[in-house]
């Protein structure tokens, strides 16, 4: 992983989207680490998109519709979420320089947030940055079982739906491999990412305040053309 200092200068919410685009991505050490180091993993995670795999029962509770989901709507308490303790983290590497960055660009409308309510409670998301066709994502949360699981499956039937080509994760955990994920060279990263920079894609495939169905999802998942 190759990583270098902000300490030399400012970052920027521009300086962030060029980084973005040249395939590096800023970290913190941990929230209360007010500088940032830029990170370029040698084996990129990725989602292939059209190998994103959802499971019978994440199928069927995304079917459900027992949970709400909207994008775009509080951000704030989104990234709060995602930098919260939980089970299987006890620290968080988002400090408040990530998350005015990150509200910045979400002001902006270059940041995003998939959000999951249940009975007018957010209890998961998770939010990334959208550049051209490439949606890098950042960090997700769930305050109920498959929370997290729905917002990556409404993300990626968005994703499908509006054109995106690249899916970037990071990393790859064993929770993202259960949906697809894999690690790619630096090398082929890079050329995914010239590729998707050359290409446009629609977020709004769905508005911004639309409740996205179920059964809406699923069929974008499965075919991408289908309205």
């Amino acid at each position: 992983m190759s990583r270098a200092s902000d300490r030399a200068f400012e970052i920027t919410p521009e300086i962030l989207l060029r980084a973005y685009a040249a395939g590096i991505f800023p970290m913190a050490e941990d929230a209360d680490d007010p500088s940032l180091f830029w990170v370029e993993p040698r084996e990129r995670g990725i989602i292939p998109l059209d190998g994103f795999h959802v499971g019978k029962r994440l199928a069927r509770t995304i079917r459900s519709d027992q949970f709400e989901v909207r994008v775009d709507q509080d951000f704030d308490a989104v990234i709060a979420g995602c930098a919260a303790p939980g089970p299987d983290r006890e620290k968080t590497w988002i400090s408040r320089r990530i998350r005015e960055l990150y509200g910045e660009l979400f002001e902006t409308g270059h940041c995003h947030t998939v959000e999951v309510y249940h009975d007018g409670r957010l209890v998961g998301g998770l939010y990334g940055v959208r550049l051209r066709s490439a949606f890098f994502g950042e960090s997700m949360f769930h305050r109920e079982r498959d929370a997290s699981k729905v917002a990556l499956a409404h993300l990626v039937a968005r994703l499908k739906r509006g054109g995106f080509t690249l899916l970037d994760t990071q990393f790859v955990t064993p929770h993202l491999a259960q949906f697809g994920a894999i690690e790619v060279p630096r090398r082929a990263y890079k050329q995914m990412l010239r590729t998707a920079m050359d290409l446009d894609a629609e977020w709004n495939v769905w508005p911004a305040g639309t409740v996205v169905s179920g059964e809406e999802v699923l069929a974008a998942l499965t075919d991408p053309t289908k309205p």
